[in-house]
């Protein structure tokens, strides 16, 4: 299961985030524990340069893309691979959606549409859809199969 999804800025502070099956009382421990990670290990990586992790037995990918850390969390079958897989289907819409690697602005000027991408990649803490076109057809909310 894929436990959470976030975005933060260069700063540390969540832009979105996603979390699925995480009691609320643990939200905060994890939004503090994944910023702390970041800011430790984020300085000096190249854009979408993926760095793994693994806490209390579950797994976390993460990685810049221009302004904003992308985190992804999750335990089970969403091991590290699994987890690469589903970071760079969520890096490659947001780039789509910006027209390039973010900067803060550019993401908050494009917050709705990431958040649709958001809704259609990761549906209840599966994977759901990884085809980029489709993606893009299902965030214009028209049917998918109307070209």
């Amino acid at each position: 299961m894929l436990l959470a999804v976030l975005i933060a800025n260069s700063q540390g502070n969540i832009l979105i985030e996603r979390f699925n099956g995480v009691p609320p009382e643990e939200r905060l421990h994890w939004r503090s524990f994944l910023v702390k990670l970041g800011s430790d290990n984020i300085k000096g990586i190249k854009n979408e340069e993926l760095l793994v992790a693994s806490h209390k037995s579950v797994f976390i990918v993460y990685t810049v893309l221009g302004d904003v850390t992308i985190y992804v969390v999750g335990k089970d079958e969403y091991d590290e691979l699994a987890l690469a897989e589903a970071i760079f289907v969520i890096t490659s819409a947001i780039k789509d959606v910006c027209g390039k690697p973010p900067t803060e602005r550019v993401f908050l000027d494009k917050y709705g549409k990431i958040c649709l991408c958001l809704d259609e990649i990761v549906w209840k803490g599966l994977l759901e859809n990884m085809d980029k076109d489709r993606i893009k057809r299902l965030i214009r909310l028209k049917p998918p199969n109307d070209f």
